[in-house]
């Protein structure tokens, strides 16, 4: 018999009745019954109950045992009663009864409980995250990561893409977000950049004649935590593609992520591949208030500027007048509601930081609430048809400066379907944001600067940058959303030399800072560079939608904390003065420390 197991602990059945068999595990529960002992075994693929009698050999062992110790109990499967059938266990008609146990490792008081699934402080799951990821809900989180991973690459190499791996020591670049910073032990003074994402080495193999390219990449960005974003680290599916057009992109992604949301949905709906919408960036700043739609939710924002420009209502009136926008946010049957509805919705929008929120409320087809009565009769009902509205449906509005309106009106649309229960459940619904602008001015620098991705080929190429008002330029550029998240941004490349220079002239860059910033790829599309265009969908943003799980953190297997700290390893951490003197490096303390 093997030292060990004969079985794990998902595997034995009722068809093993009689037989001895082997089990090693955690104690995952202890249940004292009188003249009899009960535990729950556990390892990686389920759970037997082993029954141990008082006059065994295992029972003095058994009994002084904690939870969470590690065992091996050699005994006879035996059949449950059929009142103590498990049936929400694999194992649940058969338990084990003891002869035998070997203890591997007893386990001390536990600072935090491995069985149920109880709230626990962050900070004590992530310091001792090997017991957290023994919780059943953890352990499945991280294997279902796996099983997408291994979904997305056979995918991938499906629709004829071949798999490398790119430099994870680089070059810093002064594009996108902060850089992880490693400096050099034979080049003193000098750093390496660890990659906030491998896209110039990507498009560089486009330009080496690989056709197809991906890997599952880790990215690394010095910036803050968010519930979907990961501080330090996060993994994604990059890919790349020579000779493609947009659709050429959109249509061999498509299947991958409609296929691996099918495969783990668990029964949810799916948009088909084929099918993802195509919103253009400025509908759905418009219809959304957002980049990230949540196609879930049925409630749509409409700009009604127009309809208070010379109104009775004065503050609406003088953001009319002033340039400003406002955007009305129907709430289907929230007149059957009280007033308070409506004015909690406007303390939560002073919440956000905003004035607050107008609303007029229609009972029965009587238009009611301040902004109706300042408005006036006649011009509220032109108001009310013109958005369609029923006789016991609301409206809210948000005004200001456009970004203040369109900012208030997306946050307020995700409210109100949450608070009016409108959000679809049980589905998944992707869609694509596409013709981004190119530029955009620079309230604070005061100067014209990329919008999205300096590397993107604008729409018109050349002749638009030379004949264009910049802020009125589209860039091939996209976004994959899935309800409400973005999985990823990509783009088609912007691959010759002389459109770079401009679209970077346009943005404030001489060509000699071009050509120092970026001369790895700048050189290479010198020598002939292929039209080419990519994404890169984020992983744990797909897990993170497919689990279920609020924060990203959950399908993460050693995530640092929101202060981008490794609480188990203990990074980031001091260095001894003899590695910083072969680093070539002194440290300065902060004024005032």
């Amino acid at each position: 018999m093997h030292p060990y197991r004969t079985h794990n602990c998902a595997e034995l059945r009722a068809s093993d009745v009689g037989a001895q068999a082997r089990l090693s595990g955690w104690i995952h529960r202890k249940r004292d019954h009188g003249g009899l002992l009960f535990i729950d075994l556990r390892d990686h693929f389920g759970l037997t109950q082993i029954v141990v009698d008082t006059d065994s050999p295992a029972f003095a062992a058994l009994e002084r045992l904690r939870v969470e110790s590690v065992v091996t109990v050699t005994g006879t499967v035996v059949a449950r009663t059929a009142d103590t059938v498990n049936g929400n266990l694999p194992t649940g008609e058969i338990e084990m009864r003891a002869s035998e146990v070997e203890v591997r490792s007893a386990a001390e008081e536990l600072p935090m409980p491995v069985a149920g699934e109880q709230e626990y402080p962050e900070d004590i799951r992530l310091t001792y995250r090997y017991l957290d990821l023994r919780r059943e809900k953890v352990h499945a989180n991280m294997m279902l990561r796996s099983r997408v991973i291994a979904s997305l690459r056979q995918r991938m190499v499906a629709q004829g893409f071949t798999e490398f791996q790119t430099p994870i020591l680089t070059a810093s670049s002064p594009e996108g977000a902060r850089d992880y910073l490693v400096p050099s032990r034979v080049h003193p003074g000098k750093f390496y950049a660890l990659p906030q994402a491998p896209q110039m080495f990507k498009q560089l193999l486009m330009v080496a004649g690989f056709d197809r390219y991906f890997q599952i990449a880790p990215c690394f960005r010095d910036e803050d935590a968010r519930a979907d974003r990961s501080p330090g680290e996060f993994y994604q599916l990059d890919f790349e593609m020579s000779f493609v057009t947009q659709d050429d992109v959109f249509n061999a992604i498509e299947p991958v992520l409609a296929g691996v949301f099918e495969e783990f949905a668990n029964g949810k709906s799916v948009t088909p591949a084929g099918s993802f919408a195509r919103i253009p960036y400025a509908e759905a700043m418009l219809k959304y208030g957002s980049d990230k739609p949540d196609l879930r939710n049925p409630i749509l924002i409409s700009d009604v500027t127009d309809h208070f420009k010379g109104s009775g209502f004065g503050l609406f009136d003088r953001i009319a007048s002033e340039g400003g926008r406002v955007r009305a946010i129907p709430a289907p049957g929230a007149g059957k509601l009280s007033r308070k509805f409506f004015d909690e919705m406007n303390e939560w929008a002073r919440g956000e930081g905003h004035a607050g929120l107008g609303y007029i409320n229609i009972k029965e087809g009587v238009p009611a609430g301040p902004i109706a009565k300042n408005h006036g009769e006649e011009a509220t009902a032109k108001l009310v048809a013109a958005l369609g509205l029923g006789p016991d449906d609301g409206v809210f509005f948000a005004a200001g400066k456009e970004a203040q309106a369109v900012k208030l009106a997306g946050l307020a649309r995700t409210r109100t379907a949450e608070q009016l229960k409108l959000i679809e459940q049980d589905c998944f619904k992707l869609c694509w944001i596409v013709d981004f602008p190119m530029f955009e001015y620079d309230e604070d620098a005061k100067k014209i600067d990329f919008s999205h991705n300096p590397f993107s080929m604008p729409q018109g190429e050349l002749h638009a940058l030379e004949t264009m008002d910049p802020l009125e330029i589209k860039a091939w550029q996209y976004d994959i959303v899935c309800n409400g998240v973005e999985l990823s941004s990509g783009a088609i490349r912007n691959h010759r030399p002389d459109i770079m220079y401009k679209a970077f002239e346009i943005a404030g860059y001489s060509a000699a800072e071009v050509d120092a910033n970026f001369a790895g790829m700048i050189n290479a599309f010198k020598f002939g560079a292929p039209p080419h265009g990519g994404s890169a969908p984020g992983v744990d943003r797909i897990v993170m939608l497919l689990a279920d799980e609020p924060n990203i953190r959950e399908v993460v297997v050693f995530p640092m904390n929101q202060k981008a700290e490794d609480l188990l390893m203990g990074a980031p951490a001091a260095v001894s003065p003899k590695q910083l003197r072969e680093l070539q490096i002194r440290l300065v303390e902060r004024p005032g420390q």
